[in-house]
C-alpha cells in the first residue's frame, strides 16, 4: 500500500567548506539535527531517515529519532549526486510509498509548519513533484555570454519598465524536496512530471556552504524561527 510519507535527510561527512559542518552547533543543536527535529514534528511524515557516509552524522541523528541508512563511499564524494542517495535509500526502504521528502541539512530555515504544509498542497495540487522556493524580488540578473559580454537574464535593460510590470521569478531554496519514488527512479532526478513550488519566505532562501554563510544563516534562524520550536518545547 501506497500509504507512507518518508523523509530522507542526506548529509555527508566530507565538507571542505566548512569541515565537520553536519554536526557543529548550530541554535543550540548540531546543523544535521535540526533537520531530524523539523521531520519528526511533522504530522503527516511518517518515517524519518538519515543517509550518512559518517558514523558520527548517523550516531546524532539516531540520537535524535531517525532512522539510519549507512550511505556507500562510492556515492559519498564531493561529485555524488543527492539522486544517488535517494535511489540507494529506496532500494533498502522500498519503492512503494506515497512520496518522499528530501532534506539537506545547509537549509535549516524551515517553519515548524512547512512540512506539513508542503505535504497537503502536494496532494491538493496533485503534484508529482515540488520544491520550496520564494518570489525573487528586485533582483536584476546578469550573465556572461559565450563572447565574455554582459547579458540581462531576467528584463530587457533597453526596455526596464516598472518593477510591477517585470514578470516574477522564483527561487529554489534548496530546504524541501518532495516527489513520487517513480519520479526519481524513471528519471534519476527530483524533478519530473508536474512540477509544483512550495512559498517560502525569502529570508528561507539562504544556505550554509561557506563558513561566512554560518552565522549569518543562525542569525536568521534565530530572528525568525527559534521561538517557535521553542513553544513546541523543542529543548535549547
Amino acid at each position: 500500500m501506497k500509504n507512507k510519507v518518508i523523509a530522507i535527510i542526506l548529509a555527508r561527512g566530507g565538507s571542505k567548506g566548512i569541515p565537520r559542518k553536519n554536526v557543529l552547533d548550530f541554535a543550540g543543536h548540531p546543523l544535521v539535527a535540526w533537520s531530524v527535529i523539523q521531520a519528526k514534528i511533522s504530522k503527516e511524515i511518517d518515517e524519518v531517515y538519515i543517509s550518512s557516509d559518517s558514523d558520527e552524522i548517523l550516531e546524532i541523528a539516531q540520537s535524535y529519532g531517525a532512522k539510519i541508512i549507512k550511505r556507500p563511499d562510492e556515492i559519498s564524494g564531493d561529485s555524488a549526486k543527492s539522486e544517488e542517495a535517494i535511489v540507494h535509500a529506496l532500494s533498502i526502504l522500498g519503492s512503494n510509498q506515497e512520496m518522499i521528502i528530501m532534506l539537506e541539512p545547509t537549509a535549516p530555515l524551515r517553519k515548524a509548519d512547512d512540512l506539513d504544509n508542503c505535504v497537503r498542497m502536494f496532494r491538493n495540487e496533485r503534484w508529482d513533484s515540488c520544491f520550496s522556493g520564494a518570489l525573487l524580488q528586485d533582483f536584476l540578473l546578469w550573465k556572461k555570454d559565450k563572447n565574455g559580454d554582459l547579458t540581462s537574464l531576467n528584463y530587457d535593460y533597453k526596455n526596464q519598465g516598472p518593477r510591477q510590470m517585470r514578470e516574477p521569478d522564483y527561487v529554489e531554496n534548496g530546504a524541501i524536496y518532495m516527489f513520487k519514488p517513480e519520479i526519481i527512479l524513471k528519471n534519476k532526478n527530483r524533478f519530473g512530471g508536474k512540477i509544483g513550488i512550495f512559498p517560502n519566505h525569502f529570508w528561507q532562501s539562504f544556505e550554509i556552504d561557506e563558513p561566512e554563510d554560518w552565522d549569518f544563516v543562525e542569525l536568521v534562524f534565530n530572528k525568525y524561527l527559534l521561538q517557535d520550536y521553542k513553544n513546541l518545547g523543542v529543548d535549547l
